[in-house]
């Protein structure tokens, strides 16, 4: 079985083929790409030939669409991102699966038994060895995350700045908020960040003991809550650094938030 990974990002072609050879060591990586034309190129090479391609959406020169419109792709298709709004574009082109970043052994597993299943392929021992595998890799196959009950908790977030990639340590984090359809991390020294994941994905991924949604807009950090004002039924934070909106806890979170904050 044949894999192409089209990945722009080097850290992240490194931590897929690091999952895939972990989980089906009998399957082979047979190319890489990092761009619309190049990929374009690649599959209209008749001398190669992929059976599952891991393919990102945003690339180096456009997004993955544009290949599905100039070339024909004669294999499964298994979708990455940061962004949860291509999902329905990943489906009118018929991809297998659909995969939200930073992917994990387990989704990576789940997708392919897809993809092999479409192609009529059962269980073997390839499916056997990449469930045990996939036990052994979710606890480190990120340096970044560990595991803990059926989510894996982030140490620290890549963050994009410009041409440069910026590690962010959990550690550091004050607070998350969304403004103007941007999603904005503060470091607890007051540096601001655009992110390109949302605080679903970003709440997912962060200790519940540590980091409370106070809001659809708003995630916060219990190390960041210097006091908490009662105005009226709710609750306002003043944190450390200070916010440029007001940090309000919605109504709806508010008994849950004071029992996270009791707890602590």
């Amino acid at each position: 079985m044949n894999i192409l990974i089209v990945e722009d990002e080097a850290i992240a072609r490194k931590k897929l083929a690091a999952i895939l050879e972990g989980l089906y060591p009998d399957m082979k990586i047979v190319g890489e790409t990092d761009s619309v034309s190049g990929t374009i190129s690649w599959l209209n090479d008749r001398s190669h030939k992929a059976d599952i391609i891991f393919m990102d959406v945003e690339l180096a020169d456009g997004n993955c669409f544009e290949i599905f419109r100039q070339t024909d792709i004669n294999a499964s298709v298994i979708m990455t991102t940061a962004y949860d709004n291509y999902a329905v574009k990943a489906f009118e082109v018929e991809s297998t699966d659909y995969l939200l970043k930073p992917v994990g052994p387990e989704s990576v597993k789940r997708a392919v038994e897809r993809c092999l299943a479409r192609m009529g392929h059962g269980p073997d021992e390839s499916g056997k060895a990449a469930e045990t595998a996939g036990r052994e890799q979710e606890k480190s196959a990120d340096e970044g995350r560990t595991e803990a009950g059926h989510r894996n908790i982030r140490k620290r977030f890549l963050v994009r700045l410009n041409d440069t990639i910026v590690p962010v340590l959990v550690a550091d984090i004050a607070y998350f908020y969304s403004e103007d359809k941007s999603t904005y991390l503060i470091t607890r020294s007051g540096k601001k960040y655009v992110v390109d994941f949302s605080l679903d994905i970003a709440m997912e991924q962060l200790d519940h003991e540590a980091f409370f949604r106070i809001s659809r807009n708003c995630i916060t950090a219990m190390s960041a809550i210097s006091r908490i004002v009662k105005m009226g039924s709710r609750y306002m934070i003043e944190s450390i650094p200070a916010a440029s909106f007001e940090m309000m806890v919605s109504r709806s979170r508010t008994d849950d938030f004071l029992h996270w904050l009791e707890e602590r």
